[in-house]
């Protein structure tokens, strides 16, 4: 019974905030346009009813632009994870490796991507491959750090028993190594899909086009602002928010999937 009114609890707190945020902006709209105007405040701070008629009045192209920015995050994170692995196999194979490759590694990261984005579009052109890129380069390097830390943190006790087995090097790797790091890369790819609507939006923003008819939701973000559709910027930001809800929540979900049975994380989070 204390278990069903907490959870009561947790639903219903968010929305009675929900609800005392909503009253306080639309009071804030009504005092600046009774100031001002009411055509200089849909400018500024436009009313909730506003933005939600802007929503559905643009909803075709901010569906349209919400698939072409979700499709870059899918690839792009993707990507990440993928080469990121790999990546960390190989910096966990060896010290030397590691020593070698690790710091140009921090170094790419540490570049500014609003740097690295006229270079992408310099060599792909505007559209789906730059994005993919500026979106693979922000979520990649958590994959790498997390992985190689996990690979190269197995616990000794294991790795001495392995030894003691004649195991060979290749099945310390795959029965030993790779599972204990299954917690520490899973981590590194939520923080990874976190980032990749962000990503993508930032490409939408840096490589962003309206070929094929449609553009991402960073390219309706410029299209809006330019043409002071304030109500409908803010719709495009309520869009993109419920992305990364959406793909942040599948990726956690994952996460929970592939540890639920066996780790300890997955299950303490199962029993609150």
């Amino acid at each position: 019974m204390a278990t069903t009114s907490k959870k009561i609890q947790s639903a219903l707190l968010p929305i009675a905030s929900g609800i005392i945020i909503l009253a306080i902006w639309n009071l804030i709209s009504y005092l600046y346009g009774r100031s001002v105007g009411y055509d200089v405040q849909r400018i500024i701070i436009p009313f909730p009813h506003q933005i939600a008629t802007a929503l559905w009045s643009e909803r075709e192209a901010l569906w349209l632009s919400t698939r072409q920015t979700a499709l870059s995050a899918v690839i792009g994170f993707i990507a990440a994870v993928t080469v990121g692995y790999i990546l960390s196999m190989l910096l966990a194979s060896a010290v030397w490796v590691k020593k070698a490759l690790y710091p140009w590694i921090l170094v790419l990261q540490m570049t500014p991507v609003v740097v690295l984005a006229p270079i992408f579009v310099l060599w792909m052109g505007q559209g789906l491959p730059s994005i993919t890129a500026i979106t693979f380069m922000i979520g990649f390097f958590p994959v790498v750090a997390n992985t190689t830390m996990g690979l190269v943190s197995t616990d000794r006790n294991l790795l001495d028993l392995f030894e003691m087995s004649n195991a060979s090097k290749a099945q310390e790797i795959m029965y030993l190594r790779v599972p204990f790091a299954m917690p520490y890369f899973l981590t590194g790819m939520k923080i990874a899909g976190t980032l990749a609507p962000i990503g993508a939006i930032a490409g939408d923003l840096f490589a962003g086009s309206s070929q094929g008819g449609v553009g991402g939701i960073g390219y309706m973000v410029i299209l809006y602002n330019s043409q002071l559709k304030i109500p409908e910027l803010f719709a495009t930001a309520l869009v993109a928010c419920m992305l990364g809800f959406v793909f942040v929540g599948c990726v956690n979900w994952l996460h929970w999937y592939l540890l639920k049975d066996w780790h300890e994380s997955a299950r303490k989070t199962d029993n609150t």
